[in-house]
């Protein structure tokens, strides 16, 4: 199961068009390719998808969603905790 886990928008590359995303500690880059130019800013919250950003979401919400994520966390030990953040890198969804 491939999870969107509210992400935070630290850093943007604009030469190679990719967003650096804090997902819960975890830090990658997502390609901004699906996105209009420039709709994507530093500190945003936005979804991910097979190494994408599919679309920015409110503040508001991430939070409240990282809040129930920690919730599901606090009771996984530390492999699990990792492997849920990352599991988007795995998703059987990727390239098709």
């Amino acid at each position: 199961m491939c999870l969107s886990i509210p992400s935070k928008v630290v850093k943007i590359d604009k030469e190679r068009n990719v967003a650096v995303v804090d997902t819960m500690g975890v830090t990658r880059e997502a390609g901004l390719d699906l996105m209009q130019e420039d709709e994507v800013k530093i500190g945003d919250y936005v979804l991910l998808h097979i190494g994408f950003v599919m679309n920015k979401i409110d503040e508001e919400d991430a939070l409240e969603s990282l809040k129930v994520y920690n919730e599901i966390l606090e009771k996984l030990d530390e492999e699990e905790r990792r492997q849920l953040v990352q599991e988007d890198d795995n998703c059987p969804n990727r390239g098709a």
